[in-house]
């Protein structure tokens, strides 16, 4: 009996001393269809550093749909349940989750000056408890303006649609703005954070006989992908998306970065972290490639000669 007692109490104590799995919360804009290529590469990057899902570390998952209002929300939910380190896409996102917590590691994935909002020290060294990749994003926005005006040349005015919820969308509008005035082309701005606003967009579009659309880089838009590819179908406008899948789904053109590719190495930043790395000393990193996909198919029906520079540029071309 003192022997069982004694082996008990030993394999207690090694319980007791043994680490429980990691969790890992996973903040979401959009919902879990639409992310799907995106959590690809992050369980490629936590795979790589030595994590499997379900194996030796959990992953707890909060969905916004889209509603930007729900993130803080969400977010305190992940703080609340003690994670290890939150992963997340997205300022609005970034921004909840930075005031939810200051001291839970947070990955994130995502667009914008996060110097000047306040979130990071340099990109460098980032500091506090926040690192990840940054996407450049709105950096990309006039870029995608330049390349419709080439696909449809003799559009005189563009629209640029937004996200009025966003805390970026003025600076935003000031950047196309400009590329807009040195292309010598009139810009409209259309302003959409709900399905209903979107469907007036694009009624303001028809009415305004636009030359073609510039979406700007918002994960709302990301997760409306059908609707936005079908309107633009329906009413036969040329317009330009941030993420390939938009292409894929029967939209034009796409110029952005890769949503598997730049969710890999968050997966590894998070993998780090766990093992003992500090945000603080990862620095943020940022894309070195761009992807440009064309629908041909897209493109004929919509009456266009894709340029030989472009397809030349190309990184798919759809057929």
């Amino acid at each position: 009996m003192l022997l069982m007692g004694a082996a008990m109490t030993a394999a207690r104590t090694l319980r007791a001393q043994q680490k429980a799995m990691p969790v890992i919360g996973y903040l979401g804009n959009i919902s879990p269809g639409v992310s799907a290529p995106g959590l690809v590469g992050f369980r490629q990057g936590l795979n790589e550093t030595g994590y499997i899902e379900g194996q030796n570390v959990a992953i707890e998952y909060r969905w916004a749909e889209g509603h930007y209002d729900r993130l803080p929300a969400l977010a305190a939910d992940l703080v609340g349940r003690k994670v290890d380190v939150i992963a997340t896409s997205s300022t609005p996102a970034i921004q909840a989750a930075k005031a939810a917590t200051s001291t839970i590691p947070i990955v994130f994935f995502g667009g914008g000056d996060f110097v000047a909002l306040g979130l990071v020290a340099s990109l460098a060294r980032p500091g506090g408890n926040l690192t990840g990749i940054s996407i450049m994003s709105p950096e990309l926005n006039p870029k995608r303006l330049d390349l419709l005006s080439q696909l449809v040349p003799q559009a005189r005015m563009m629209a640029l649609l937004v996200n009025p919820n966003r805390a970026d969308t003025e600076s935003v509008i000031g950047d196309v703005q400009e590329a807009a005035r040195v292309t010598g082309v009139e810009l409209h701005i259309l302003k959409a954070g709900t399905e209903a606003e979107i469907d007036a967009a694009f009624a303001t579009l028809v009415q305004l006989h636009a030359g073609g659309l510039v979406a700007a880089s918002d994960p709302f838009f990301n997760s409306r992908r059908e609707q936005l590819v079908a309107l633009a179908s329906r009413h036969a406008v040329p317009a330009i998306w941030e993420w390939r899948e938009f292409a894929e789904a029967g939209g034009l053109i796409s110029y952005g970065s890769s949503n598997t590719g730049m969710w890999r190495p968050v997966g590894m930043y998070v993998g780090k972290i766990l093992k003992g790395a500090k945000p603080a000393d990862l620095p943020i990193q940022q894309p070195t490639k761009f992807e440009l996909v064309i629908n041909l198919k897209t493109a004929r029906a919509l009456g266009l000669t894709v340029p030989p520079s472009i397809l030349a540029r190309a990184d798919e071309v759809i057929e």
